[in-house]
């Protein structure tokens, strides 16, 4: 969100649409390959919609070609789009990947998650330590 704000000042929205269109396409992408792998390694799993392999494969030779098509024709817009996508990769070391945190920082998480929440709506906000229960 900061790297999306900061370029929202600096630059203009057109480069910015080209950011996120091509971070969206390239999420859509290993989001079928994900399907498919499971598919493939997880066969016997629950599965409320289950389509034809030929779909998301088709899908996926599409998508290749646009993907390449933009890394040849904006590699630039493609590499900032990989470095917005590559600042989540602390953010995934400090909140997800560190267990033993100290009380204080895990303090800090709960509380900046509880004023999001509350912000966006996004759902009740239950303040308070989990540990506490």
């Amino acid at each position: 969100c900061l790297a999306t704000l900061i370029i929202m000042l600096v630059g203009d929205t057109y480069t910015l649409i080209n950011y996120v269109s091509f971070i969206n396409y390239l999420c859509y992408g290993v989001t079928i390959i994900g399907l498919i792998v499971l598919r493939w390694k997880k066969p016997k799993i629950f599965r409320p919609i289950k389509v034809n392999l030929l779909i998301p494969i088709t899908y996926l030779a599409f998508w290749a070609f646009l993907l390449i098509f933009s890394l040849y024709s904006e590699p630039i817009v493609c590499g900032v789009g990989l470095i917005i996508i590559l600042t989540g990769v602390p953010v995934f070391f400090l909140g997800v990947y560190w267990r033993n945190k100290p009380k204080c920082v895990n303090r800090l998480i709960e509380s900046m998650t509880c004023w999001g929440q509350k912000l966006c709506f996004v759902v009740y906000p239950q303040c308070g330590s989990v540990e506490e229960e």
